[in-house]
């Protein structure tokens, strides 16, 4: 988003909740004289309109409020009724705190509701204990929330193309990058790059648990995988024609545009399986062209179609249809995906099906399985779910114990300053106090001089909120902080008699919410993702590391019962763990420019590779007829171990262990070729020794050594 559309945004957002907050706390408190009522209407628009993230544009985005108005009121009632006392205030917050930080599992939809949702309760949980006051409380909240709804209708955002309409204009382009050839590699790489979730707004981003979401999500990665093989495609132009793989490509252009068509309008596409038989086809010419004896890794259904010319294909032929064979499998990859979130079931189950492991299992045992794979120390939004509810509860701790003046602005301050690392939480609470020092003494000076004049409050409240919200988003914590202390003294001034000792209270507040805030990011996971990433990668690359000696034995031994892929179930946790650390890491402050950092996106290209390879050499590759004693075989399984301890030997530097062994790839056996041996399982540990070799350059910052399998 560039800065002119996020200045537009943030005016829009605010001129959204004044006009909700206004109207709604001068109607309950000037015509309906119900001031517990109208505090809640004006914090209710603040709380889900500015300290929230509310997905989507105009009616989607009052939609999304009206559906958080039943947690809403049942998280107000609940919080009234637990403010009996400090420790059932305490032990509520402490649950509630936890559980809505940790629905972050669910995706940034509601993880962006959850901070004005926490809100709702950290309002109601304080004295006094007025459960007779519950009806104008949820009275008072209903208004907001229907108000705020309503100005999102009134004046929404611009609309921005659903995560469906984006996977359908990289399809479409990468259809027109294999049949026209117009669309330079340059462009297939930007297409593919916007298709990355960090470039996608988050209300648009496939993060639920559910198969369609999980579809989408897969068959999004797909797409920019098969956009940048297109792009690379030409590094390796035919010395001769192949008809074999212009015909795969052209089935690869005709799936790509019957995806694009069915995700923008929404019809079902065709049943896959046109493309799988097209590469089995493509296999069985492979195999009666290749040179030497040798035959597929599966046994193809159908005879092998005559070739174009009758003559064998040289090595670099066959190094491009092999790179054609990995480029027609994403896009089948996509043909299952785009099926899945079409149809929610598959009617056949697609293959491998570790690939596809959500596709048969229900929504409850997917969102189970999410939830506890994400219950574990080692995941980052754990630890923040634990973190946001240790500084929570401790804050409504401390503030009954010590009876601190609106004590809810102590649990205030912990929402909204705790960072992810204690840098970043000392940073912002420095500025919010600095901020919070200033707005102090402009709100003194301003009670002190108004005095009582309850009407002169009423003028200037809607003003401030309309300055303060947009100014404090666009200059920083400290203007956010100090703009909303004016805005808190002017609301309570009409509510009750005050003195300059409520900004004085509200300074002592914040405070004693930074100090609390410090302290339990020191205790909880001090530095944030930045040890995790670490040991989530370094999982990453022992788990799928393992992957690649099977993967060449299954290519190089005869017997058919060593031809199944590999069991990749455990490497495909590990990846979505190590995603989730690493998506964090790169929005801690700090983090985003550090370049002694190791480039964890190649780790996590590596890993995908390797569990790519495992998934489809075993049932596509070209295999040769070849024993054990055969010399490029063994040379082969050498490489393949030399890879594996390659990964295990990155994953022991990035932990900070001590590594032994070093890159040691074996020297060409006498008579060795690649053809003699399989070129896609060459091409694929030639491109997977590079990337390792980038990945520990990047570890060791030291130049990659260029290095082949």
């Amino acid at each position: 988003m560039s800065a002119e559309a996020r200045k537009a945004a943030i005016l829009r957002r605010s001129l959204r909740v004044t006009v909700a907050a206004s109207v709604g706390f001068y109607l309950l408190l000037y015509v309906a004289d119900l001031p517990a009522a109208a505090l809640y209407a004006l914090f209710a628009p603040i709380a889900i309109g500015l300290l929230s993230a509310i997905p989507g544009s105009g009616r989607r985005q009052a939609f999304v409020v009206l559906r958080a108005l039943p947690p809403a009121l049942g998280l107000a009632a609940l919080g009234t009724l637990l403010a009996v006392d400090t420790w059932s205030a305490t032990g509520g917050m402490l649950v509630i705190g936890f559980l809505l930080a940790f629905a972050a599992v669910a995706g940034p939809r509601p993880a962006g509701a959850a901070p004005g949702l926490q809100l709702f309760y950290i309002l109601a949980c304080f004295p006094p204990y007025a459960p007779d006051a519950l009806g104008e409380r949820l009275t008072g909240l209903a208004v907001g929330m229907l108000l705020l709804a309503a100005s999102h209708a009134l004046l929404p955002d611009p609309p921005v193309p659903s995560y469906r309409k984006r996977l359908a204009a990289a399809l479409a382009t990468a259809a027109r990058g294999v049949t026209t050839g117009e669309v330079t590699p340059q462009d297939l790489r930007d297409t593919g790059a916007r298709m990355r979730l960090s470039r996608v707004p988050p209300s648009e981003r496939p993060a639920g648990a559910g198969r369609t979401d999980r579809a989408l999500e897969q068959g999004g990665r797909a797409v920019r995988r098969l956009l940048d093989q297109l792009a690379a495609l030409p590094e390796l132009p035919p010395p001769a024609p192949d008809h074999a793989s212009d015909t795969l490509l052209g089935r690869v252009a005709v799936v790509c545009e019957t995806c694009a068509d069915s995700s923008v309008t929404g019809r079902r596409p065709p049943a896959p399986g046109a493309l799988e038989q097209a590469m089995r086809n493509f296999q069985s010419e492979r195999v009666r062209t290749a040179p030497g004896p040798v035959a597929p890794a599966r046994p193809a259904p159908e005879p092998p179609t005559a070739g174009a010319n009758g003559r064998t294909p040289s090595l670099a032929v066959l190094r491009r249809q092999s790179r054609v064979l990995a480029l027609a499998e994403s896009a089948r990859i996509v043909e299952v995906t785009v099926d899945i979130a079409a149809n929610g079931r598959p009617a056949d189950p697609p293959a491998p099906r570790e690939l596809f492991w959500y596709a048969e299992l229900s929504t409850p045992k997917l969102w189970a399985r999410r939830v506890l794979g994400n219950a574990t120390l080692r995941s980052v939004l754990f630890q923040n779910a634990v973190r946001t509810a240790l500084g929570l509860a401790a804050s409504r701790l401390v503030a009954g114990s010590l009876d601190l003046d609106h004590g809810f602005w102590v649990l205030l301050a912990v929402l909204t300053l705790g960072r992810t690392t204690v840098g970043a939480t000392w940073r912002a609470a420095r500025r919010a106090l600095a901020g919070n020092a200033v707005g102090a003494l402009v709100a003194g000076a301003l009670l002190i001089g108004l005095g009582a004049h309850t009407d002169a409050y009423a003028i200037l409240l809607a003003p401030a909120m309309l300055v303060g919200f947009p100014l404090g988003p666009m200059l920083g914590t400290a203007y956010t902080q100090g703009l909303f202390t004016l805005v808190v003294a002017t609301a309570f001034a009409q509510l009750a008699p005050v003195t300059w000792r409520l900004s004085e209270a509200r300074m002592v507040d914040v405070a004693t919410g930074s100090v609390i805030g410090l302290l339990c990011g020191l205790l909880a996971w001090p530095a944030g993702a930045g040890r995790e990433v670490r040991r989530a990668m370094a999982e990453l690359l022992r788990t799928c590391g393992g992957l690649v000696p099977p993967t060449a034995e299954a290519l190089l031994t005869p017997s058919p019962g060593s031809r199944s892929s590999p069991r990749t179930l455990p490497s495909l946790h590990r990846f979505r763990l190590a995603k989730a650390a690493y998506a964090q890491y790169r929005s801690e402050s700090g983090t985003a420019s550090k370049d002694a950092e190791p480039d964890w996106h190649a780790v996590l290209i590596a890993a995908q590779h390797m569990l790519l390879g495992a998934h489809r050499l075993p049932r596509f590759g070209l295999r040769p007829e070849i024993g054990p004693p055969n010399p490029s075989a063994s040379r082969a399984r050498t490489t393949a171990a030399g890879l594996r301890a390659d990964a295990d030997r990155i994953a022991s530097l990035l932990t900070g262990g001590h590594p032994v062994s070093e890159p040691n790839t074996p020297p060409e056996p006498e008579g060795y070729s690649p053809a003699s041996l399989s070129v896609d399982l060459e091409v694929w540990m030639t491109s997977l020794g590079r990337q390792l070799a980038h990945v520990e350059a990047s570890v060791t910052r030291r130049p990659a050594p260029d290095r082949a399998a």
